[in-house]
């Protein structure tokens, strides 16, 4: 059973969680609606999509969530934590090569690069259903140093895959 003060600083670090990802979102909104948006739209589609793709080959960070001490010195739910890691690992891998493919103008890139986009997409949104349903017997203070993955990488990929579907529609035509 919870005492009072720990289900108000559990409540408390909630609320801050809950602001710090819709900053993220707000933050990244701005930049992608102030500079990102002019540049892409006056850039080929395939240069666009290579430096959109490239940004998610550091989908690895994910990793982290499997390193207790990094996240809760207990680690996080393996539930939540291995596809979560794993998943952007898988994310990370497609980016790479779907930017190189890109880069070269091979073919088969456009396909390529709407697996990953699939994919990565995919993976955040299943994390973000995931976390507050594995992470809710703690909160999100379980991770650790890894608070800033969701609170500004994620807005940030999420962003940057909806530019990326964006990129790709206009490639086609």
């Amino acid at each position: 059973m919870m005492n009072n003060r720990a289900a108000g600083n559990r409540a408390l670090f909630g609320a801050i969680f809950g602001l710090s990802v819709l900053m993220g979102f707000i933050a990244f909104g701005l930049l992608t609606r102030l500079y990102l948006m002019p540049v892409l739209a006056a850039t080929d589609a395939f240069t666009a999509l290579t430096a959109l793709v490239a940004i998610h080959a550091y989908r690895f960070i994910g990793l982290t969530f499997l390193l207790p001490g990094v996240v809760a010195p207990e680690g996080l739910p393996p539930g939540f934590a291995r596809p979560a890691a794993y998943g952007d690992l898988v994310a990370a891998i497609l980016a790479v090569i779907a930017a190189l493919m890109l880069h070269a103008h091979l073919p088969g890139a456009l396909a390529v690069t709407w697996v990953f986009n699939f994919w990565g997409m995919a993976d955040l949104l299943n994390a973000m259903v995931q976390g507050p349903r594995r992470l809710a017997s703690k909160g999100p203070g379980q991770l650790g140093a890894s608070f800033f993955i969701p609170t500004v990488i994620v807005p940030a990929l999420l962003v940057t895959h909806v530019l990326i579907f964006w990129q790709l529609l206009r490639a086609m035509h």
